[in-house]
Parts: C-alpha cells; sequence; structure tokens
C-alpha cells in the first residue's frame, strides 16, 4: 500500500466519516507516489515533451524555397527551431524565424561584406558574438539574438558609428526614413562618451541626380557593391585607410549608370540622397499612390509621393518578376516634367494662326462638324507612345464607327503584324532570361532601350557566365559581349550556320534571342523576323518547356495596341489623310501630311505634335487616371490617380466618349467598367491584371514563308537619347540637365 493511501485513510478516522453516514460528502484526492520515476533511467526515457511554441512569422513575409529537400537543415534561434536550406547565413535563419536583425552594410541582392558589425548575435559554444550576415549556418546551431552580450556588442557597434555622425537629423533628407535613427533608437545607449573634434569629409560631385554629404557615411559600402554589381560601372570605391577611410570617385568624373539612383535607396544614412528632391519636402508629409511606370515597355512598379496637387518624388516598388526592386533614373526623376509645358484648356486655331481657349463644347463641336466633311478613308488616328489600353479601345471604335480603321500605335510601324501575340512579345518572360546561357542581341540596345531588361541580362551573365552576342551599331554595354556585325548579313550567315557564334547557340541548352522592335519601322522586317524564326529553329529555341524568341519592345503601349487590332489598312494612310487624330502622338512624322488636313492633337503636354494642330483637346497625364498597359512581356497592369487633373483635362477615353456622343456615332459605354467590358471581347488578357499571359502559339511555326531577303542597309540605334523619349521626359528639366551632360561626355 502506498503511502498516499496510508494518510488518506488517517484522515478519513480523524474526521469520524463512515460509511453510515452517506449524507455528508467530502472531496478528497489521494496522493499516489510512483516508484518509477525514482528511476532517474526511467525519467530520461518518458520525459515531458517540450511545451508548443507558439508560430513566428517570418520578417517581411519572406519565404524559404527547398531546391533539394534532403538539404534542409534545422537551427535553433532564441529557443525556437527552424528548418532553413544548406547555405543560408545565420542572419537568413533569423529573418525565417521572426527574428530582425539590425544590419548596415547586408543587403539581400548585394555581396556580403561584412563591415559594419551591427548584425551581432550570440552562437552557442562561440567564444565571441559573430556577423550573422557573414556566417553560414549549420545543423543544430543554437543562436541567441537577446542576450545581454549581444546587446551590448551591439550598443558598442553603434556608439562606433555615431562618433563621427554629425548631428544632422533636423537638416537630412533622410530624416524619417533612415536605417540610422531609427536602430540607433532601438538597439543604441542613451549617451555617448567620445568628446574628441569629429572628422569631416569633403563632398563628391557625383552629377545632377545624387547629392552628397560624405560626412554622413558610414562605410558600409553599400553604394560601391551596388555600382560594380549591379549597374556594371566601376565608378564608386573606397579609398583610405582607418579614420581616412571615404567613399569616392577614383578621379573627378559623374557617376554614369543609367541605375545610379537606386544608390539613394540603398543607403542607409543621408551621405547620399536625391538632389532634385532635396529639401523639398518630408517623407510623413507625401502621400504615397503604388503605380507603374510607362516611360518605357519593362512596366516598372513604382510608387508615386505625392503632396496636394504636385508629384514630389518616385520611387521603386518591389515586384521579383519585373524590375526586382530597382527603377531607372529617367523613372525615377522624369517627374518635374509633369507639372512644365501642360495643357490646361481647349483650344482651337485662329486665322491668325494663333490658339485661343474655348469651352469642351465649341472645341467638341468644331471637331464633330470637320470629321463628318471628310470621307471615312481620310480619316487617320494615331495612338501615342503613353496610352492606356482604355483610350486605344475608344478610339480605335470611334474611328471604326465613322467607317475608318486607318488607325495605329508610335512605334508599331506601318504594318504591324498582330496575329500572334508571340510575334511581339517577350515569351521568355524577363525573370525568365535568368535561366538562358546564351543572349542573341538582333538590333536593340536594351541598355538605353529597357534599363531593367538590361539589369537582368547582366545578372545572368554575372552569375552563369552566360554568352552574349551583339548584331547592331556599336553600342556601350555593361557586360562581355561579341559584336558580331552591325546588319541582317550576319543574321543570314547564322541562319546558314557559317558563322562562328553559331557553335555557341547550338550548344545552349536555353538560347534566349531578343528583337529590337526597331525594325518594327524596317521596310524589310518580314525578311528580317524570318531569317531570325529560322535560326530559331535551327538551335531548337522554341519548344514546349522554353521559349527563347523574344522581342523587346520601346513603349507603354505598343502591346496594348497590338493586343486590340491597332493595325493600319494601308500603309500610306497618313499621306493621303484629310483628317488626322492624334491622341498624345508625338513623334509621328506630320510633314507627309497634306496641307489642307485637319489636325486634332488630344494630350497633355505642348510638344511636337501642338505645332501642327488645328484642335488641342487636354487630356490627363499617367498619374492622373486610371489606365490599363501591358508591357513588354505582356502583362498587364494598372495605373491608379495620384494627384488631381490639371485645369480643365479629361481622360483620354471620355473625350473620345464625348466627341462620339456630339459627333452623333455615340459609344455604346460611358464608364471604365463599361469600356473594359468591351475590351473583354477583345483582348481578354488585358484584364488579367498583374498576370503574364503567355502565347498560346508560336509565331516561329505558323508565320507564312517570307520569299524577300533582307536589306543590306544595317540596323540603326532606336533610341538616340536615353533620357528624352516622350513628351513628358523632353519637357523635365531634371532630363534636360542629364541629357546635357551626357552628350559632353
Amino acid at each position: 500500500m502506498g503511502l498516499g493511501q496510508l494518510a488518506s485513510r488517517a484522515l478519513l478516522r480523524s474526521t469520524g466519516l463512515t460509511a453510515s453516514k452517506p449524507h455528508r460528502l467530502l472531496l478528497r484526492r489521494a496522493v499516489v507516489s510512483t516508484p518509477e520515476l525514482h528511476n532517474s533511467e526511467a525519467a530520461a526515457v518518458e520525459a515531458p515533451p517540450e511545451p508548443d511554441l507558439p508560430k513566428r512569422t517570418p520578417v517581411a513575409g519572406a519565404r524559404v524555397h527547398f531546391p533539394n529537400p534532403d538539404d534542409a537543415i534545422e537551427v535553433f534561434v532564441d529557443g525556437y527551431p527552424v528548418k532553413i536550406p544548406k547555405g543560408m547565413t545565420v542572419l537568413q535563419a533569423c529573418e525565417v524565424a521572426g527574428v530582425d536583425i539590425p544590419r548596415f552594410c547586408y543587403h539581400d541582392r548585394l555581396s556580403i561584406a561584412g563591415n559594419c558589425r551591427m548584425c551581432l548575435v550570440e552562437v552557442e559554444k562561440s567564444p565571441k558574438p559573430v556577423a550573422s550576415c557573414a556566417m553560414p549556418a549549420l545543423p543544430g546551431m543554437k543562436i541567441k539574438t537577446d542576450t545581454p552580450l549581444a546587446k551590448k556588442a551591439r550598443e558598442g557597434v553603434m556608439e562606433f558609428l555615431l562618433m563621427n555622425h554629425p548631428l544632422d537629423c533636423p537638416i537630412c533628407d533622410q530624416g524619417g526614413e533612415c536605417d540610422l535613427q531609427d536602430q540607433s533608437m532601438a538597439f543604441g545607449s542613451d549617451r555617448g562618451r567620445f568628446t574628441e573634434m569629429k572628422r569631416s569629409v569633403v563632398d563628391k560631385n557625383l552629377g545632377p541626380l545624387v547629392k552628397t554629404v560624405m560626412t554622413r557615411c558610414i562605410q558600409c559600402t553599400r553604394c560601391v557593391r551596388f555600382s560594380t554589381e549591379i549597374a556594371g560601372v566601376q565608378d564608386l570605391g573606397m579609398l583610405g585607410r582607418g579614420s581616412g577611410e571615404e567613399i569616392g570617385t577614383y578621379v573627378e568624373k559623374l557617376m554614369t549608370s543609367e541605375l545610379s539612383g537606386n544608390v539613394i535607396d540603398i543607403c542607409p544614412v543621408g551621405a547620399l540622397t536625391s538632389k532634385p528632391f532635396a529639401f523639398k519636402a518630408r517623407n510623413w508629409e507625401l502621400k504615397g499612390t503604388e503605380s507603374i511606370d510607362v516611360t518605357d515597355a519593362v512596366g516598372s512598379n513604382i510608387r508615386i509621393d505625392s503632396r496636394g496637387p504636385e508629384v514630389m518624388r518616385i520611387l521603386p516598388r518591389l515586384n521579383e518578376d519585373i524590375n526586382e526592386e530597382w527603377i531607372s533614373d529617367k523613372t525615377r526623376f522624369f517627374y518635374d516634367g509633369l507639372k512644365r509645358q501642360r495643357l490646361n484648356d481647349p483650344m482651337i486655331r485662329g486665322a491668325d494662326g494663333r490658339f485661343k481657349a474655348v469651352s469642351w463644347r465649341d472645341a467638341l463641336a468644331v471637331v464633330a462638324e470637320v470629321i463628318h466633311q471628310v470621307r471615312p478613308q481620310e480619316i487617320v488616328g494615331v495612338a501615342g507612345k503613353l496610352s492606356d489600353a482604355e483610350s486605344m479601345m475608344a478610339l480605335k471604335d470611334f474611328l471604326n464607327k465613322m467607317g475608318s480603321n486607318n488607325i495605329w500605335c508610335e512605334g508599331n510601324g506601318p504594318s504591324p503584324n498582330a496575329d500572334l501575340r508571340s510575334g511581339y512579345i517577350m515569351n521568355t518572360s524577363i525573370s525568365g532570361l535568368e535561366k538562358a546561357d546564351v543572349f542573341l542581341l538582333v538590333g536593340t540596345q536594351p541598355r538605353v532601350e529597357a534599363a531593367m531588361v538590361n539589369a537582368r541580362i547582366r545578372k545572368t551573365v554575372r552569375a552563369t557566365n552566360a554568352k552574349v552576342g551583339y548584331i547592331g551599331p556599336s553600342a556601350n554595354f555593361n557586360y562581355d559581349h561579341e559584336h558580331l556585325g552591325t546588319g541582317p548579313e550576319t543574321l543570314t550567315e547564322l541562319a546558314e550556320g557559317r558563322h562562328p557564334f553559331c557553335s555557341a547557340l547550338s550548344n545552349a541548352k536555353n538560347p534566349a534571342i531578343i528583337i529590337g522592335a526597331g525594325i518594327f519601322g524596317r521596310k524589310d522586317k518580314d525578311a528580317i523576323f524570318s531569317v531570325v524564326e529560322t535560326i530559331a529553329k535551327n538551335i531548337n529555341a522554341v519548344r514546349p518547356d522554353w521559349n527563347g524568341l523574344n522581342v523587346l519592345l520601346l513603349n507603354a503601349a505598343q502591346a496594348a495596341a497590338l493586343d486590340l487590332g491597332l493595325v493600319p489598312e494601308s500603309d500610306k494612310s497618313i499621306e493621303s489623310a484629310k483628317f488626322i487624330y492624334l491622341m498624345g502622338a508625338d513623334d509621328e512624322n506630320v510633314d507627309k501630311l497634306p496641307d489642307d488636313a485637319f489636325v486634332v492633337y488630344q494630350g497633355h503636354h505642348g510638344d511636337r505634335g501642338v505645332y501642327r494642330a488645328n484642335v488641342i483637346l487636354p487630356a490627363s497625364a499617367f498619374t492622373e487616371k486610371e489606365g490599363t498597359y501591358a508591357n513588354t512581356e505582356g502583362c498587364a497592369q494598372t495605373t491608379v490617380p495620384a494627384v488631381p487633373t490639371v485645369g480643365d483635362a479629361r481622360d483620354d477615353w471620355k473625350i473620345i466618349r464625348a466627341l462620339s456622343e456630339v459627333a452623333g456615332v455615340p459609344l455604346p459605354y460611358d464608364t471604365l467598367s463599361g469600356i473594359r467590358s468591351r475590351i473583354r471581347t477583345v483582348a481578354p488578357n488585358l484584364l488579367h491584371v498583374d498576370e503574364r499571359e503567355p502565347a498560346a502559339f508560336s509565331s516561329a511555326f505558323l508565320r507564312p514563308e517570307v520569299k524577300d531577303k533582307p536589306d543590306k542597309a544595317p540596323f540603326e540605334t532606336a533610341v538616340d537619347n536615353f533620357y528624352m523619349t516622350d513628351s513628358i521626359t523632353r519637357a523635365s528639366k531634371i532630363m534636360a540637365q542629364c541629357s546635357a551632360l551626357l552628350s559632353k561626355k
């Protein structure tokens, strides 16, 4: 009998409770001794399970991909077990476990430097704290991030960083979004012990875009690694030793990269800030609107920061499939063009050649009266580079109702082939370029035509040593390439297997051919595409699991225009036109127009198209309206209004809808949802927002055979000036400064 039972019997006797008194009830608990637990071996075997720890959320929604499940290892972060792939660092393991480790020099997309020492953590069996960004995680590693030793180490590092850092926070543009401020608050001490003179550093001139206050620099080297690894220019470097160490250019020169503005985002302190944005606003005063960029055909994801009616700055938004977290300088700094040379009111050119502001009713009445006086085949419509899908659909429907089908988009050439989507989009996708092992660039210079596509190609070349062959005029690339030739003769040699580069193409597992959209303007474009498709067949570039035949478009409107079927009936329609409707089209050659032709210009800037116009209809820019754009890989994205419209301007599709009413041929929709229902019947892929719709058929096998041979004329440069390509960038003062410095080089 156990001790517990004896004790309970004695308790019963002392209280006088017996079986003869059933009406009184006593709640009792017997304490029973278990002899097995006195045996230490049995206790070790039957130890109680550890309590379940609450599930943690990875930092910033980080997701872990296991290429090989067998390579998964388990580490413990503050006692919390976490499974990670082999090769991850301690810092990445902590992020997966939901612990945010402070850091200055570490960046996910740059090489590891390990020189700021802010990310120190304690690892069991390690004699001192380790830099978590540079230490690979090992199986069973026990990591402690919140111990007194780790806190003391971070405090010491922060004290050293602040030792020479100036007290500039009230006048620093980084204030409010500064990593040094945030981490000093969270991990720093409440006082400093440094009483000597702080050192100072002379500021550098990096050009019109990046402002430098180098005394604030903490030598994290992020900007050096970005310019060397991502931008591909050797402009920045570290000079000096010890306390005399500083970032600068080796010789007095400007930062010449088309991606230089990204150093502003990755700089953790106020050493590198935006020169055009300097002292304009504080970040907490700004309203952020998520939108997309329309200056090229990439469709980079951006955030438009505005204050009241003015766009103050543009920042990149993360999108792994398109622009990762970078944007080009043109995308970042062209915003000041949105408030210059804007068209505010409808205007009609008088008999004296001067424009006179009128009401919308009068302007639309004049246009409607003239359009009824010309024959249908003499009516022409041209959509501009920045047109959205809704306005192009409305313009096409309106001109069709007037009996004309002569409508096209700038940049698509006089007779575009819009039958098969695979013939005008990037079939590999922008992110898919990373799987390619050989590139053949035909008549395209991605560095100036699509800077983010070029950055992706450079990333692939650095990672896998992929070969790049280029056919076209001499160009400046920021990665190793072979200049194979300048014209179509080189293509013919490749198609016939006579060129030395054929062996690299034929041995490639995933070859990628990229054709520039500048070829659309050539008369022999069909013959060139035919030769390129022959090369694609020879090297097996198009197969069910890989489509390496790509077209790199130039403008934001091109893909949607071809999806909607904006193809003119006649190649010579502009020469015989009596009524031409320019919807933001500034680069169309109107010199061929007859002198008596009536020109309507609908747009947001007083650019080239205005000089020939008889009537001006003011429209809203992409920052002021909701519109759908398809990028070069066929992914549909939408812009959102960030600021109010200027003056009496209206959305493009609303102007055309009102004009159709005045002209007596009303369009069957009067809302954005109505016009999108119409688009669904023509190009449903444009309504699958943020989804890339791959082409169903390949043009390489379905295009009719072309018997003509390509001309011997060499390929020409499609973009002469990277900084000035459309009406907004041409109105920008910042872009004009960049262009002036670019031409001096």
